[in-house]
């Protein structure tokens, strides 16, 4: 599988290769100058110099004829040495130049304008020699005029002669010079003309690229947050079913408090009759038919015990049933919470939040099991504790039933009854200290059932607001999803 590179990565490629085209154009472009730059220190380093050095040929042949001249006038010596330091000067110029041309259209020129110049001071000594020989000043000027005329002109045309050639040279130089300097040009300016394109490739290939990649990004993010929606929505509807399941649960309970409460009342009154019941025992002053009415009250109470205690029984079943139904419930919420966790997990850092949240869901669903099993602990005491009841008023309802047998022997049985009296005494005070209990039960479950039901109701307000937010998710996806396809197109 081949490696696939970030954002960040093909962004930071794209800007080494625009580095470095824009380096390579640099060098070419900086190579092209100097060469341009050197063509033309080149032609104005020897072929420009050459045509200076012919000027001073020029004037120092003509510094010479006029020192020349001067000395034929005058006849001073200064102007003798003047005209031989022009021709030291000239006599330099010649030999630099002939060690530095190369050619022999330049050095045969040169070597011309070198003999010339010796012809023509020759027959300048020749005149000098006339003119210190003390000859007529007019035959002097005449002889001059015959003599030098000729080789001046000479000298003339072999430096000229050399001049034009040094000119077509710096012409040619010049030429090629500004050949290297406009090809330099086209190069550097087809240089960026590539570069220009490779860049507007490399652009395109890379908006293409990260919108291919980017729209991967957003397809998977809009899955994720489908997937997450349905989920929400699960949650949402357990959460309904579970607040319902609470609500019914409370009114259970509220029943079950007030049968609880009653049997106490009962058990209280009970208990009073019974204690009535032993005083005209102890005491004898009653008549037998008190006896029986009271007998027949204290069976009253008992059966109206029996009955509460049945009814008890049955309400701690029903609460038992919810409970289960609560219990389902809580595992539901839970596996639901894990199997949340484990596609936010797998949505990366966009579901993290919601990872978040399905945890709180699975913490408060682990809770709701743990206060369903404390219910159902609470419920079982009161099972017993209802058993135990049942039992305690069978015995009062036998004892009951043994008195009715014996009541024709109620005056050799009286001590008997007292005890019996005694015994339901006692009972009844165990019913109510029994129903008590039963009642302090019963509040604790209506408390944690309490707990339980602000619980669910906010595990649903959590749910639905999941739910808010993953659609919200999906829209912002198909958002994105249509401005990369957009841009794509474009």
């Amino acid at each position: 599988m081949g490696r696939r590179f970030t954002f960040s990565q093909k962004i930071a490629a794209a800007l080494g290769v625009s580095v470095l085209l824009t380096v390579a154009v640099a060098a070419v472009s900086a190579f092209a100058l100097n060469t341009a730059v050197t063509s033309k220190d080149h032609v104005i380093d020897r072929d420009a110099v050459y045509l200076v050095d012919t000027e001073r040929l020029i004037a120092a042949v003509d510094g010479k004829l006029a020192a020349s001249r001067a000395y034929l006038l005058t006849g001073e010596q200064r102007h003798l040495d003047q005209m031989r330091q022009e021709r030291t000067t000239f006599l330099n110029t010649v030999d630099a130049l002939m060690g530095k041309v190369r050619g022999v259209d330049a050095r045969d020129p040169l070597t011309r304008v070198k003999e010339a110049e010796h012809a023509h001071q020759e027959a300048l000594d020749a005149v000098i020699s006339l003119r210190a020989g003390g000859a007529d000043l007019m035959a002097v000027a005449k002889e001059f005029d015959l003599r030098m005329t000729p080789k001046r002109e000479v000298l003339m045309a072999d430096i000229a002669t050399f001049s034009g050639v040094m000119t077509h040279r710096l012409d040619a130089a010049k030429r090629a010079s500004t050949d290297d300097a406009a090809a330099a040009v086209l190069l550097v300016l087809g240089l960026g003309v590539v570069a220009i394109l490779i860049a507007i490739l490399i652009a395109v290939l890379l908006t293409r690229s990260l919108a291919n990649q980017i729209g991967r990004a957003v397809g998977q993010v809009q899955t994720s947050s489908a997937e997450l929606e349905s989920v929400a929505g699960q949650q949402a509807t357990g959460a309904k079913e579970e607040a319902t399941a609470m609500s019914e649960i409370t009114t259970t309970i509220n029943e079950l408090l007030a049968t609880s409460r009653q049997i106490a009342e009962s058990a209280k009154r009970v208990a009073l009759v019974a204690a009535e019941t032993a005083g005209a025992a102890r005491t004898g002053d009653g008549t037998i038919e008190q006896a029986n009415d009271a007998i027949n009250a204290i069976r009253r109470q008992v059966d109206l015990i029996v009955r509460h205690m049945l009814e008890l029984g049955e309400k701690s079943q029903q609460i038992g049933a919810v409970l289960e139904i609560v219990s389902e419930l809580a595992e539901q919420t839970n596996i639901l919470a894990i199997n949340a966790t484990i596609e936010a997990t797998s949505a990366g850092e966009s579901g993290r939040r919601f990872a978040v949240v399905a945890d709180e869901i699975r913490k408060l669903a682990d809770r709701v099991g743990g206060s369903t099993k404390e219910i159902r602990g609470l419920i079982d005491d009161v099972r017993g504790a209802v058993n135990t009841t049942v039992m305690a008023t069978e015995t009062g309802s036998k004892a009951v039933d043994a008195g009715f047998a014996q009541f024709g022997r109620v005056a050799e049985s009286f001590a008997q009854i007292a005890d019996l009296v005694g015994t339901t005494t006692q009972a009844a005070r165990e019913i109510e200290l029994s129903t008590k209990q039963q009642t302090t039960a019963v509040e604790q479950v209506n408390v944690a059932v309490v707990d339980v039901a602000q619980a669910t109701r906010a595990t649903e307000a959590s749910s639905t607001q999941t739910q808010q937010t993953a659609a919200q998710l999906a829209g912002l996806s198909r958002d994105l999803m249509l401005l990369v396809r957009s841009g794509a197109g474009r």
